[in-house]
Parts: structure tokens; sequence; C-alpha cells
């Protein structure tokens, strides 16, 4: 059984400081693909990349937490 992350805190971030998740791969330096595989849970995050997302959306490493690794909650 996978864990999943809830990443709706970090793509509402993402449309407030860059307006678009293309936006945020070009800034990434990957894909679209590359991030909507990681929004998805598709593929984790690197730490690498997670320090560049706070860089980049302005987000204080003490609330790495918040965005990135939150659970979704199961449906039952």
């Amino acid at each position: 059984m996978s864990v999943e992350f809830d990443y709706s805190k970090l793509r509402g971030r993402i449309k407030e400081i860059l307006g678009t998740e293309t936006e945020f791969a070009k800034r990434l330096n990957l894909s679209t693909v590359s991030v909507s595989a990681r929004l998805n849970n598709k593929v984790g995050f690197s730490e690498k990349e997670i320090l560049s997302c706070c860089e980049i959306l302005k987000i204080p490493v003490k609330s790495v937490i918040e965005y990135f690794f939150i659970q979704k909650l199961k449906k039952t």
C-alpha cells in the first residue's frame, strides 16, 4: 500500500505565485509532464526539488510539511 500526498495547498500556491503549472515547470527546469506526475502522486518530489519549490514559491522551510507531506484521506 503506497502513501499518497495531498498537494492541493501546493497547487494553490503555484496558482497564487506563478499563475500556471506550466510556468512552475519552467522555473523548476522540468517538463509539464514531470510536474504533473509529481502532483498526481505518480513520482515523488526529490529533496532538492522540494527546496527549489520552496525558493520559487516563497514557502518557508518550516512549512514544508503542510505543502508536501499531508497524506490524502482515503475514501471508505
